[in-house]
């Protein structure tokens, strides 16, 4: 097979997904935005008013609260589920059947619904009933018992947990795939040199899994920016906006309050706050990786 004819066979199996990525990804977000510039509640006539809906987004204290909160989650996830993921991959990284078997168990949060995620967590966190509050008991420790979900100062960070047991998983698998692509003369070279440890790990592991570190980090980012049924079914903004999330807001100003072109403004706006965190990482991170 010449190489016009690879090309195409490649294009060929390629165009069944961009097809289908065209139409319920990119175009969605192309009709939003248009319906963005219009004051819409999902039926009747549309009333064009321009950038009305961006300013008044901006100009909402409940938009920077969701925004803040998002910039935890980001932060939360950059930092929590990567850094935990890869000292498990690299920990776990033998084949053996009980590495295996611990491997699979990091990674059942990933197999289990939202749904029952959320309720796990709610439980764990009850005031009266859940283990939290039971474990700080039996440890002496009363006077740490708190109303986790119910406190405006702590619910967001307590949200923080189950997102990152959720998904730290799918991480764990990500690396470990990319540790096992890494050529054993790689390792047998490094180690007649004498790099062993953490000496082996920053000069050699990490630099030669870094693209897939970077990709780690673009899936952080875009999935806690589009953080959505975890918050909903834990505590579903609340309380008084604590936990907002810019999806939430736009779930609340979409189809609580029937603002169709409010709410795609808003979506529309976290694309493009994820687009911004998005290159501004790979800036640092490819600067980083040039040095």
């Amino acid at each position: 097979m010449n190489l016009v004819q690879n090309r195409k066979f490649i294009i060929l199996g390629l165009l069944p997904a961009v097809v289908l990525y065209l139409l319920f990804v990119f175009v969605p977000i192309i009709w939003s935005a248009y319906y963005g510039f219009f004051d819409w509640s999902g039926m009747g006539d549309k009333r064009f008013i321009g950038l009305d809906n961006y300013y008044e987004i901006f100009t909402d204290p409940i938009f920077w609260r969701a925004l803040k909160n998002n910039v935890l989650f980001v932060l939360a996830s950059v930092f929590g589920q990567v850094p935990l993921a890869l000292v498990l991959a690299i920990v776990l990284h033998k084949n053996n059947t009980f590495q295996k078997f611990l491997r699979s168990a990091v990674f059942i949060p990933m197999v289990l619904s939202t749904v029952v995620i959320g309720m796990i967590w709610q439980y764990i966190y009850h005031p009266q009933i859940g283990i939290l509050n039971f474990l700080l008991d039996s440890l002496g420790l009363s006077s740490w018992k708190l109303g986790w979900l119910s406190n405006p100062d702590i619910a967001i960070y307590s949200l923080m947990p189950p997102l990152i047991w959720s998904f730290v998983g799918l991480y764990l698998i990500i690396f470990a795939s990319a540790l096992q692509n890494i050529s054993s003369e790689i390792h047998d070279a490094a180690k007649i040199d004498g790099a062993e440890g953490a000496r082996k790990l920053f000069s050699i592991t990490i630099p030669m899994i870094w693209s897939t570190i970077q990709v780690a980090i673009i899936l952080c980012i875009s999935g806690s920016l589009k953080s959505f049924d975890l918050v909903y079914i834990m505590t579903r903004g609340g309380p008084a906006h604590a936990t907002e999330l810019l999806a939430t807001y736009m779930y609340n100003s979409t189809f609580t309050s029937y603002r169709y072109g409010f709410g795609s403004a808003v979506s529309t706006s976290i694309v493009l706050i994820s687009l911004l965190l998005i290159g501004t990482s790979q800036y640092f991170m490819n600067k980083r990786a040039l040095k």
